[in-house]
């Protein structure tokens, strides 16, 4: 039975990384159907990563009331409901009212799975789920690309994906018994901590704000390595392109291959190698050398493999595993809005300063995040 939870588990994850890369590749049809200026797009992605955050910042009172199986169905649910909305959607404002429960779905998806796994299952498994939710968006412009080109229609790339995510909203419905353990039970049953609770757990603040820089670093990094190399190194926008993308490649084969390491390896050691690659990475971006700019950001999402889902597994066992919900919750709304604000904050630099700084901006984020994690290790000792 276990085993068969886990095998469901690993299709949650490819389900939550196959909407997020529908936007983007559908988008400059979507433009044009609906009338819209091309930046529009920013507004639908900033009120889903909100929705994300409010799921995610009350996930903890929502699982203990609801249970893990009937969070999860429920959120995998909102999703395939909104990405049916989004199918059958002509106008502006119809995207904007589906991207509400598009946003809560994915949080509280990504939030309760996060958790389940952090403690009922070994390291190498958060790694190879992130690994799989890597596959998920990976798969999803090729699903929107045969769309457009067999079917003549973006509509239909959100209602393959809707349909997909229908079917596993059913089958978690019907799996709910397998979520149901001694030990969740009681989790459940337990009274969920209020946020100056949590604020006050030790080492809380530092995880919040690690978790805030790492994200944030990630998407500027991968938002923003095409610009660079083509502004900043003269490179052609085709080579730019490539290399930008090889970075969530990166992080897709370096989350398959720290899985096998986790076996042997911390997760502290773990972030540690991962930040060390990280830096080598940052400064072969900064070398104004073109050949070792490319290789750099291909190296940045290698090294940013392992720190996000080791984070997120040490974290039952840095805070206790009455408190993982509620900090893993909080840790995954931190996360989006890193993702929200340090990317557009680049940007605004980018244009006003130069984008010359970005390798300068990534090492300060990622400074935050060493400095911040260490602290939460040295706490997690005393």
């Amino acid at each position: 039975m276990f085993s068969l939870l886990l095998a469901l588990i690993y299709l949650c994850f490819i389900s939550l990384g196959l909407p997020d890369s529908l936007l983007g590749s559908a988008w400059p049809v979507m433009q044009n159907d609906i009338s819209v200026p091309f930046s529009y797009a920013g507004i639908i992605s900033m009120v889903i990563s909100a929705g994300t955050i409010v799921s995610s910042f009350f996930s903890d009172k929502l699982v203990r009331k609801l249970g893990y199986g009937k969070m999860t169905a429920i959120s995998v649910a909102f999703t395939a409901a909104a990405l049916f909305g989004f199918s059958v959607s002509g106008k502006f404002y119809m995207l904007i009212l589906w991207a509400v429960p598009y946003g809560l779905g994915a949080g509280g998806v990504d939030a309760v799975l996060n958790n389940y796994v952090a403690l009922y299952y070994k390291a190498q498994h958060m790694s190879w789920l992130h690994c799989f939710w890597g596959v998920g968006a990976s798969v999803s412009p090729y699903i929107m690309s045969f769309s457009l080109l067999k079917l003549s229609s973006w509509n239909m790339g959100y209602r393959i994906v809707a349909v997909i995510q229908i079917l596993l909203s059913v089958i978690i419905f019907f799996s709910i018994p397998l979520w149901k353990t001694s030990k969740t039970e009681e989790t459940e049953k337990t009274k969920g901590l209020s946020f100056k609770e949590i604020l006050n757990i030790r080492g809380a603040k530092e995880s919040f704000i690690c978790f805030f820089f790492y994200c944030g670093m990630e998407v500027t990094a991968s938002l923003w390595a095409s610009s660079f190399l083509v502004q900043n190194r003269g490179i052609s926008e085709e080579t730019a392109s490539a290399f930008a993308s090889l970075f969530y490649l990166g992080i897709t084969l370096g989350r398959a291959v720290n899985g096998f390491l986790a076996m042997r390896f911390s997760d502290k050691a773990l972030i540690r190698a991962g930040s060390l690659i990280i830096t080598l990475g940052i400064i072969f971006v900064a070398v104004p050398v073109s050949p070792l700019s490319l290789a750099g950001f291909v190296i940045i999402g290698l090294g940013c493999a392992p720190i996000y889902p080791c984070i997120i597994h040490m974290t039952p066992f840095v805070f206790g595993k009455e408190n993982s919900q509620a900090m893993i919750g909080i840790q995954m709304a931190c996360a989006y809005m890193g993702f929200l604000l340090l990317p557009p904050l680049f940007g605004v630099a980018a244009e006003h300063i130069t984008i010359s700084l970005l390798p300068f901006v990534l090492l300060f984020m990622l400074l935050m995040m060493i400095i911040t994690h260490e602290m939460i290790v040295k706490k997690a000792k005393n």
